[in-house]
Order: C-alpha cells, then structure tokens, then sequence
C-alpha cells in the first residue's frame, strides 16, 4: 500500500506564522501562567498582521516579539482584543474552551511511534535544514515501508546539491534504488519565505500531526494556550496512545476524546488498538484525568514551550506526550 506524507521547513512561511503565534503565546506564559490566548498571524510581502485574543497580566511589545523571528524588513499591524466573556465563563469554571474532536495516534513502525512516511519526510527535511536553513518541503512516498519516491524542494540551492544531500540521507538509509527522485522539479529557486508566498497560521495541520494518513481533529495548534483543547486534548490523546502502545505492546493505537465547551468531563474518550496479528479492540479510556485542567497539569503546559514545538510539529519530538 502507498503512503505519502510531507514535510516542511521552520523557513516555510506557513510555519514562519506557526512560529510568529507561539513565540506570542510563550511570551505570555513566561510572565502570567494563567494567560488566555488565541493569536492568529498572517504573514507575506513586506506585512505581517497579528489578530486575535489576548486577556493576560504579561506586558508584550508584539512588533518586538515578531521582529525577533523575521528581521526588520516588515510591516506589522496587530488588531488585538480580550478573550470574550461568553467564551471565559466557560473556562473560568474549569470547561473546555471550545467543542471538538482530538485524535491521538502511536505506532510500532520506528522509535518516534508515529508513521513511517511522516518518519522519513521529517528525517530527511530535518537533514537538508540542518545543512542549508532555508524554506524547504519534502514529500516521501512508501510501499510497506520501502521508499518508493521522494520529493524535495529547497530554496537557495542548486538542483545538483540539494540531490548530493538527498543522496547522502538515503545512503546513511540503506536505500539506494529509489525508484523516482524529483529534485526541485519546478526549476532551482531563490525567493522564499514571506518573499515568495503568504503564511498564515494552522495551515499545515497534516505536517502538525501525523500526515494524512491518520485523521486529525480539525483544530489548530499554534498561538492557543492548553485551555483550548484543540492543543491541550490533541496532545493528551498522543500521551493515551503511548501509554496504550507500549501497555499493549501493539502495532498501532488510535485515540479519540471529544469535549463539549464550558464542560469539564470529554463526552467521549475512546481507543482503537490494532495487535501485532492485525486484530483490532475498541476500549473506552479510564484512569485519566481529561479535564483541561487535569490535562494542563499532567502534561505541564502553562509553561512556554512551544515557539519549539512548532518548528518540526507537535509529535514525535520527545515531548511529554511522546513519551
């Protein structure tokens, strides 16, 4: 069976508003722990807008924060408000900050327990950035695990030394009849980033979780604080699904927790174990506390972080929910 799965630079512009978003986030959590926080950004061409809200104790200068992570060459307009009542209620007694549906995913096929196509698209994304820091992508295609084809496209560099790197990576691999390789199919290229394209935040869900094999939940990551459970509840569903992999020493764990808004409880939590032998099991998840604010304190996640997180996406980096 082919599988796909691509991956994409910290220098990506959607990753560039990725980043813009939670660097707002940690700056907020480092000086109030109880910060509220929903920042959208939208970047390119010269102008980056901040929008969204804020209800905090921490003094911010966004330009400042958003400079850090583009340089000076940008417009910057902000358009920020408070956290609205009918939302805070809710959380103020302890509910989810919205309705929605979480997924969790873990499997056996390498030692970070997420697929084996988003393993290598990330591996070998990781390698060439570690080589040449520019925006890239690549997209690697399987069949039961072998590299069928791959694809990568990085600014700045020439057709000829971006293969030398891929063909460095798949020779460290083991694979060296990789059926097609597309090397900047579209031409060598040297505009990138908010030059090239327009960026906006959570518009990269698939590279966040687990490519698009596994289905995801919907909601974003990036600029929302843990009372939002599209993070919070994203990144307690992974933390079930290793607990179970490694309890049921499976080949695959999917977990589903549903939440209500202004309700504490999930209305539901549950979990599909698929065995070594292919045999599957659906159970209902017990003996954790999937509150926000159980979950928040399980996981630590009022404190900053995820300016980090939000490079290489939110599993498989040897985060406390991977583990």
């Amino acid at each position: 069976m082919l599988k796909t799965a691509e991956t994409v630079t910290p220098l990506h512009p959607d990753k560039i508003c990725d980043r813009i978003s939670d660097a707002i986030l940690d700056a907020c959590l480092a000086q109030d722990p109880l910060s509220r926080v929903a920042i959208e950004t939208m970047g390119g061409h010269n102008l980056i807008t901040i929008t969204g809200e804020l209800t905090t104790n921490a003094h911010l200068n966004v330009p400042d924060i958003v400079r850090e992570i583009v340089g000076d060459n940008y417009g910057i307009q902000t358009n920020i408000v408070e956290q609205s009542r009918e939302i805070s209620q809710g959380v103020d007694s302890g509910g989810a900050g919205d309705q929605g549906i979480m997924v969790g995913y873990a499997c056996d096929d390498n030692e970070l327990l997420i697929p084996q196509e988003m393993y290598f698209a990330k591996d070998l994304c990781r390698y060439i950035y570690s080589l040449h820091p520019e925006d890239g992508k690549v997209q690697v295609t399987i069949d039961g695990g072998e590299i069928k084809s791959l694809v990568a496209s990085f600014c700045g560099l020439k057709k000829e030394d971006l293969l030398k790197f891929v063909n460095a990576w798949l020779e460290k691999k083991g694979y060296n009849n990789v059926e097609n390789v597309y090397i900047n199919p579209a031409g060598d290229w040297n505009q990138g980033g908010f030059s090239a394209d327009t960026g906006v935040t959570g518009r990269k869900l698939a590279c966040d979780n687990y490519g698009p094999q596994i289905p995801i939940g919907g909601g974003a990551f990036s600029g929302k604080d843990a009372t939002k459970v599209d993070r919070s509840g994203a990144y307690m569903a992974r933390k079930i699904a290793v607990d179970l992999l490694n309890k049921h020493s499976a080949k695959e764990v999917l977990v589903k927790l549903a939440y209500s808004i202004g309700v504490a409880e999930p209305v539901m939590a549950t979990a599909e174990i698929t065995n070594k032998d292919n045999s599957k099991e659906s159970v209902e998840v017990s003996g954790y506390n999937l509150t926000p604010s159980g979950i928040i304190d399980f996981l630590e996640l009022r404190k900053p972080q995820y300016r980090s997180v939000a490079e290489w996406g939110s599993f498989g980096g040897n985060f406390p929910w991977d583990k």
